[in-house]
């Protein structure tokens, strides 16, 4: 296992290089000027070139990117012109948030969308079957902010069910202390009940939102998956044997069928990390999408820098952790494979 993991980091290494060289050229080609925005919009031009002196813009490319690495070497991801502070301290106050979020979504999504595609497998044809289909063309169909737009207007508008849809927790509560950033993991951890509820209650209409975004993929390889592996010699095998079909199901015929959903999984999370974006400014979420968007706006590149490489790190972690189940799950996967 520890070579497993050693291998997959080392070879992970070039792709963060990647991420580096690709997301400092493509700032530096954007439109928009920082040291315009940070100077603002009455400044002169001899007032925009002291402050783009002051931000290092008037040295050449290549020296400001050497500048980069070398600060990204001592673990500083750079200042931030719009907020003021470092870019690292706002990534990890605010990557939790987004953590939590795409967490509880992808616990829902694949509470519901598992079981689902392993009785339409089983039952072919059924009335489960095609509410698997129907689940899934709607969730691939409807864009993510469209569905967040019509849950917030249903829920909190008409009927009033839900919280008001703007940030973690509600303005009467004040947030937990900071143990490890996610509300109802410190919530519960300071045996605060009532603060846990009013999270939850936050998190309900983003997480739904983000669940019915993942939920079709996953229902889908799942069905697919599971119509193959049942069709199988082995599981003919092992009914003829006598067992039951519990044990068939869920010993033989799910264990196998796991590895390409699992696969499907680490595609998900990253397609949850890009909506995530969308799903953030539709509810006011205080996550890292919502950040890097910010940044993106007033063209300033250290935020975005480190929002792309912040997301880099959590692939490679997701794609090792993918690998672990892998071996997990079937034991003939090995690391050479």
């Amino acid at each position: 296992m520890l070579r497993l993991v050693s291998l997959r980091l080392l070879a992970a290494l070039p792709n963060l290089v990647g991420v580096v060289i690709i997301t400092f050229i493509l700032t530096r080609a954007l439109p928009g000027d920082p040291a315009a925005y940070f100077a603002g919009g009455a400044a002169t031009q001899e007032a925009v070139e002291q402050v783009r002196k002051e931000l290092g813009l008037d040295r050449p490319l290549i020296e400001q990117f050497f500048r980069y690495v070398a600060d990204l070497a001592h673990g500083q991801f750079g200042t931030s012109i719009t907020t003021g502070q470092p870019v690292l301290q706002e990534l990890v106050a605010r990557l939790p948030a987004s953590i939590e979020m795409i967490l509880l979504a992808l616990v829902l999504s694949c509470s519901i969308a598992v079981p689902l595609g392993v009785m339409a497998a089983t039952r072919p044809g059924s009335w489960i079957d095609q509410l698997c289909r129907l689940v899934t063309t709607a969730g691939v169909s409807l864009p993510t902010f469209f569905t967040g737009l019509v849950l917030a207007y249903v829920f909190y508008f008409l009927l009033g069910w839900a919280p008001s849809p703007l940030g973690r927790l509600d303005p009467m509560y004040s947030p937990p202390p900071q143990l490890t950033g996610l509300y109802l993991i410190d919530a519960l951890l300071i045996g605060d009940v009532p603060l846990w509820w009013a999270s939850f209650k936050q998190l309900i209409l983003p997480t739904v939102t983000m669940a019915l975004f993942v939920l079709a993929p996953i229902a889908r390889m799942t069905r697919a998956s599971m119509l193959s592996v049942l069709s199988s010699d082995f599981i003919r095998t092992a009914r003829a044997s006598g067992l039951t079909s519990t044990t068939v199901l869920i010993r033989y015929a799910l264990r196998n069928a796991l590895l390409p959903v699992v696969t499907t999984l680490g595609m998900v999370f990253g397609f949850m990390l890009g909506s995530s974006v969308v799903i953030e400014k539709v509810f006011g979420w205080p996550g890292v999408g919502s950040y890097a968007i910010d940044a993106l706006t007033a063209s300033d590149y250290a935020p975005v820098q480190g929002f792309v490489l912040a997301m880099g790190v959590l692939f490679v972690l997701l794609n090792l952790a993918i690998d672990v189940l892998y071996t997990l799950i079937d034991p003939r996967v090995t690391v050479e494979a």
